[in-house]
């Protein structure tokens, strides 16, 4: 099963929007899901801040700042097939 992180901060909209369109997904697809917020820890913030949202799928950055759910789809997919 795939894993998708997502990398996020308080008082972000397009976090905000990342999220809901890959909670939604998840349900249709199936990955495993973890939710990173990146506030107060001085090293995520300094790897991610500049690019949240930040989604990898199996450890691979795949999206910054909006979600494609095609293509998104496509790389759950593929990380199924590893």
């Amino acid at each position: 099963m795939a894993e998708v992180v997502v990398y996020h901060a308080e008082n972000c909209h397009l976090c905000e929007r990342a999220l809901a369109q890959v909670r939604a997904l998840r349900a249709e697809l199936g990955f495993e899901l973890r939710e990173v917020d990146i506030g107060g820890d001085p090293a995520l913030e300094a790897e991610y801040r500049e690019w949240i949202p930040v989604v990898e799928v199996d450890g691979r950055r795949r999206f910054t700042y909006f979600v494609q759910p095609l293509a998104l789809r496509r790389a759950v997919a593929q990380a199924d097939t590893r």
